[in-house]
């Protein structure tokens, strides 16, 4: 799912192609991506784009006349820009917003159909769909801190819960556990100042720096190729390679569709955690530790 770096890098984009611009027609492909009837989609036709915001990781585009469009990419949905004159690609689009310096499609991978498009009337609107997670940017330690401890909850799940943070998901919430030196498990009611504040600098400096680094590689191109596993980061994505910091085998937790990914000698003391779908496998086999697991690991099968 793109996450605060990747949407930033959208919102800068489409600002330099749009914001300004007349939203000549939406072409709805697939009627199931509009989750508003009131008012009609017809009515954004002819209006010209006056701003852009981000509301957690949604992209909301500001109509003349107080109208939102706002566009929530979930997991696999992205976005497309073609200049005026350039062929539009041919992929299947769920919808085409046609303006008249260009074409803005959203597609989305697979065939489970999770992203949606919202026309909503007012700024009152709008922020009735924001889930009111706090901005990390805007935030000093103590507005971060009472945060976090607002509920009793892992690091992993408060970190990625839109209702106590903006913009973080299951990719850069490894990424700032790993620098934060945190395992991803630890409850937030059980930090010390300590420990609260190295995470608090982890979030911003993890933020700031993977969205100066998209911006150095995209260039003044509109972003392409939006992804939750980057090349060059410490964990997330990277199960069983060595952790950049000590060499260990990154290790993972995994649920449903997604997984935690850490680095066991960084953040947990040497543990493994144990992972719902092996641990229950093994039993009394599951390693421990890191020095188990490469023990393990080195012995020879057969």
């Amino acid at each position: 799912m793109p996450e605060l770096p990747d949407i930033t890098l959208y919102i800068e984009a489409l600002g330099e192609r749009i914001v300004g611009a007349r939203l000549e027609r939406v072409l709805l492909v697939n009627p199931f991506l509009l989750r508003t009837a009131i008012p009609p989609l017809a009515s954004a036709a002819g209006r010209r784009v006056e701003q852009l915001r981000r509301v957690g990781k949604r992209i909301a585009i500001g109509l003349e006349g107080e109208l939102w469009l706002v566009l929530h990419l979930m997991i696999a949905g992205r976005l497309h820009w073609f200049a005026r004159g350039q062929k539009v690609s041919g992929r299947a689009a769920l919808a085409r917003f046609e303006f008249d310096r260009g074409t803005l499609t959203l597609t989305e991978a697979g065939s489970k159909r999770r992203a949606s498009l919202h026309l909503l009337a007012g700024d009152a609107e709008l922020e009735r769909i924001d889930p009111g997670g706090l901005e990390i940017f805007a935030a000093d330690l103590p507005a971060f801190t009472a945060r976090l401890q607002l509920e009793h909850h892992t690091l992993k799940r408060a970190l990625t819960d839109p209702r106590l943070f903006s913009g973080i998901g299951n990719a850069y919430s490894d990424e700032i556990l790993h620098r934060a030196r945190l395992s991803p498990l630890a409850m937030t009611h059980k930090l010390t100042a300590e420990e609260t504040a190295r995470l608090y600098q982890a979030t911003r400096s993890t933020l700031e720096d993977w969205t100066a680094r998209l911006r150095g590689v995209g260039g003044a191109a509109f972003p392409e190729g939006v992804t939750a596993f980057r090349p060059g980061m410490a964990v997330h994505g990277r199960y069983g390679q060595p952790c950049p910091q000590c060499g260990t085998p990154v290790q993972r937790i995994r649920y449903a569709d997604n997984e935690t990914n850490y680095c066991p000698r960084c953040q947990t003391e040497g543990r493994v955690l144990a992972d719902r779908a092996l641990s229950r496998l093994l039993k009394d086999d599951w390693p421990r530790t890191a020095d188990e697991l490469e023990r393990l690991q080195a012995k020879p099968r057969g």
